[in-house]
């Protein structure tokens, strides 16, 4: 059968495909493809599965230029860009990539907390410039994190893993916030759940989010949240762009109502909101926490187990309900 893809991936996943006798075209654009260009692809190359990108938005348009397929077998975790009402009511299958990128991502946003609270790319820069001029007592503070309280936006698998990795390996207080409380923190990270968003900012002193980007989060820190945070608080961005107010934040790194923030996602990718690169108190990074060579192949392999269980008449090992 016929498989399609929007975007170069990692060869892995394309040798599994067609080790099981599909036939597999790949988008040639060095680039996101417009939805014209993938409705034109669909519609050109028939396929019967297609592996999409979290940059593809897939709506009724998508599906229904691409009728014989029977799975779209998304190269994410997240699927907020996949209508999965327009997907149900054609009968297509949605799968997703999760689990495969927990360690990997929880790493990066544990090395963005480090990176923003110890002032290292500043330091990068500054001596980069020639600007280091000899060791002096008050150069670029920056902050411990011994004993202070991270404060968890989201506790699934990325944010169970970052909790655990500060408790245990930085001797930090946990608190977060989820829609239900997580046995595994309350038990074996000592975290201490909190019922709301608010309770978590008040007391904070870095927060890092990893919450899914549906209707409820979108915006989820806007104006009134980011103003609830500590002057001397930091946040850490890498779920997924909208569900930080940007323009907000821009405003309150502006004014030093937070100390910092580090971001690898953003409200209109790969747009900034105005502002936000001029500033001196934020780290920025091209959306790139899932970006190693291992997670990356391991996310092709499974896009492509997902299609080839469909395929051939099975149950999908990840699909979206």
């Amino acid at each position: 059968m016929k498989v399609y893809i929007t975007r170069r991936i990692p060869e892995s996943g394309i040798k599994l495909l067609r080790e099981a006798g599909h036939e597999v075209a790949v988008s040639d654009k060095d680039g996101v493809l417009t939805k014209q260009e993938l409705v034109g692809a669909l519609k050109e190359h028939n396929p019967d599965a297609v592996i999409p990108l979290l940059t593809d938005t897939i709506d009724a348009e998508v599906f229904d230029s691409a009728p014989q397929a029977k799975v779209f077998a998304s190269y994410s975790v997240g699927f907020n860009h996949i209508n999965l009402d327009d997907a149900k009511s054609r009968g297509v299958i949605i799968t997703n990539t999760p689990g495969v990128l927990t360690d990997t991502v929880a790493e990066y946003a544990v090395s963005m907390i480090c990176a923003m609270t110890k002032r290292i790319v500043e330091g990068d820069q500054f001596t980069k410039k020639g600007e280091y001029k000899g060791w002096a007592p008050m150069l670029l503070l920056g902050a411990d994190l011994k004993g202070k309280t991270l404060g968890v936006l989201g506790a699934g698998r990325i944010g169970s893993r970052v909790s655990e990795i500060m408790s245990k390996g930085f001797d930090m207080n946990i608190v977060y916030y989820d829609i239900k409380e997580n046995e595994f923190l309350n038990t074996q990270v000592n975290a201490e759940f909190r019922s709301t968003p608010e309770d978590v900012l008040k007391e904070a002193d870095v927060v890092t989010v990893h919450v899914p980007l549906l209707d409820s989060t979108r915006h989820l820190l806007n104006a009134d949240r980011l103003a609830m945070m500590k002057p001397s608080a930091y946040l850490v961005n890498t779920s997924r762009g909208p569900v930080i107010d940007e323009q907000a934040l821009v405003d309150v790194l502006k004014s030093n109502k937070i100390k910092g923030a580090a971001l690898d996602v953003y409200e209109d990718e790969p747009n900034l909101a105005p502002g936000l690169a001029e500033l001196d108190n934020v780290i920025l990074t091209p959306h790139i926490a899932s970006a190693t060579q291992e997670t990356r192949e391991k996310m092709s392999e499974m896009a492509a187990k997902n299609v080839i269980a469909v395929l051939s008449g099975g149950e999908p090992i990840n699909k979206v309900e």
